[in-house]
């Protein structure tokens, strides 16, 4: 027999005694020294202007007030609670979230997504923006040394769902020839002059050939046949070919403005890009949907948060940088970075903006081993002359210049390159150790790259350098080990380049809080920089 007294909604009923008592205070059961505290304080200094716009001025007002909500969700990610309904879950339960709701209904698991997806995406650097300038007033910060690095994390996709921009344009190539075919039989049916379309103007071109063939099909009064056994006329095999085909062509004119300039997307996600990930648990170097996450780090925190499609740091460079110049309103003295992000066109930026620059060179590790300096191959291990603008190789052999060149990057840029010659690598008995070539030895030189390069070298290799090289490692990689580690966020929840950015603003915002919360209770603020211990 079902106990009816259990089984009821109401589970204060089953107890035989139970005792009324006074709403107490959660702030009472709250540490002095807890960090949601410190979040309070610090967000109740920020300017929610923006945010406030972000909400219609005309009817109900929100269930919570846009600034209380924030804080749940800063003090989420700050717990590794990333899932809505887990912060629903935690704002019923949690002491704190409790403390930081101040007595306001809990906001439901839907009301956290559309807040996160919708009302803060066009606000949420503004409001990283606030925090980071008010570390400085702090003296947390001085934007004087910028620790630059990237990591790629998955994007919330399927890893199997990829189109590629070669293929595309592989099975573009194979339809045009298809329809020249078909567009030939149409003439030859019909007795037409239509002239083969040109790809650019397929399209437009294919839905005149189709409006022709169906005016046909009305006039002949023909009925399509469709199903097992059905033998179909030309006219209703040319009209589903075209228009097959132009369902085809506008599909794959959609991907190519998806690609705008990548290799790659997801049909789940379409922002993401495919690339190699650090977490290869097959081993077998599986490409996985992701973005390329950017940020700049100084005194421990995060100042500057990027996001890019782009696979190779190189091309992300520049772009971080101009929009952490814009957000803080300030000229950043250092800008140190590793090897992943040199080129001649980063180097031109810094140098045009009068930054210093401190990135190592590519070959700056190799550089150090035997086998390199041993390499006779290397333009590094040849003889060269300034004033005659010759290279003498380990043979005793001049190699001249024998023409110039102009090379354009993905970006745009372009760098002049000077293309030297051996004289004659015919009997040379170390043509095999030096150069893979049937003819004589050649080097292709940036001479502007090579200076800028030396010049980088030098200010790696100073004091300065070697104490900002040393940072560079402890800060801005032991930040992307918290956050990937530590608060185990290794893949995104949310979809599209804009909830991405914004997920991964609060969760920059939750690490600087709290960064700031443990050098306090630590008692190591104002420290920007650790020093190197004598070996």
């Amino acid at each position: 027999m079902i106990n009816k007294k259990i089984t009821q909604r109401n589970y204060t009923n089953n107890c035989e005694v139970y005792q009324l008592v006074f709403p107490m205070e959660t702030g009472i059961l709250i540490p002095e020294d807890d960090s949601v505290r410190l979040l309070s304080q610090i967000m109740e200094e920020l300017n929610y202007t923006n945010l406030n716009k972000a909400y219609s001025s005309q009817g109900r007002n929100p269930v919570v007030e846009p600034k209380i909500l924030f804080k749940i969700l800063v003090y989420a990610y700050m717990n590794d609670i990333y899932s809505s309904r887990k912060i629903e879950r935690a704002c019923k339960r949690d002491i704190n979230f409790m403390w930081l709701l101040q007595g306001r209904k809990v906001p439901d698991h839907s009301t956290i997504a559309r807040f996160r997806s919708d009302r803060l995406v066009d606000c949420v650097d503004g409001l990283f923006n606030q925090f980071v300038k008010k570390l400085k007033t702090y003296g947390e910060v001085e934007f004087k040394n910028i620790f630059i690095d990237g990591t790629k994390i998955e994007a919330n996709a399927n890893k199997y769902t990829f189109v590629w921009k070669k293929s595309t344009e592989k099975f573009k190539a194979k339809l045009h020839e298809k329809i020249k075919k078909i567009v030939e039989e149409i003439n030859l049916e019909f007795e037409t002059e239509y002239i083969i379309p040109e790809p650019k103007a397929e399209v437009i071109y294919l839905h005149n050939i189709l409006e022709f063939l169906n005016e046909n099909k009305e006039s002949t009064h023909m009925k399509f046949v469709h199903g097992k056994g059905k033998r179909k006329t030309k006219l209703q095999k040319f009209i589903e070919t075209i228009s097959e085909a132009i369902e085809r062509l506008n599909k794959y004119d959609n991907y190519s403005r998806i690609f705008d300039g990548r290799n790659s997307f997801s049909k789940t996600d379409k922002d993401a890009t495919f690339m190699h990930m650090k977490e290869d648990h097959m081993r077998n170097s599986q490409l996985k949907p992701g973005y390329n996450m950017q940020i700049g780090v100084e005194g421990e925190y995060i100042v500057g948060v990027d996001i890019s499609s782009e696979r190779s740091d190189q091309l992300t460079f520049i772009p971080f940088l101009e929009k952490l110049s814009k957000n803080i309103s300030e000229r950043v003295e250092n800008i140190v970075a590793d090897a992943g992000y040199e080129s001649e066109e980063n180097y031109e930026y810094l140098e045009k903006n009068k930054q210093n620059t401190f990135i190592k060179p590519q070959t700056y590790e190799s550089m150090k081993k035997r086998s390199f300096k041993n390499n006779i191959s290397k333009r590094e291990n040849m003889n060269y002359d300034d004033i005659s603008d010759q290279y003498t190789c380990h043979n005793n052999k001049i190699l001249k210049v024998i023409a110039k060149k102009t090379k354009k990057s993905k970006s745009g840029y372009e760098s002049d390159v000077t293309i030297y010659e051996c004289e004659d690598c015919g009997d040379c008995q170390y043509k095999s150790k030096c150069t893979k070539a049937k003819g004589n030895k050649k080097l292709y030189v940036s001479k502007k790259f090579v200076k800028k390069r030396l010049k980088s070298l030098k200010n790696m290799t100073s004091p300065e350098g070697i104490m900002l090289r040393t940072n560079r490692s402890i800060q801005v990689e032991g930040a992307f080990g918290v956050l990937k580690e530590d608060h185990s966020f290794k893949r995104f929840l949310t979809r599209g380049k804009n909830n991405v950015k914004t997920e991964f603003t609060l969760l920059c915002f939750g690490y600087n809080i709290n960064k700031f919360h443990n050098k306090i209770q630590e008692d190591r603020c104002e420290i920007l920089l650790h020093e190197i211990k004598a070996s």
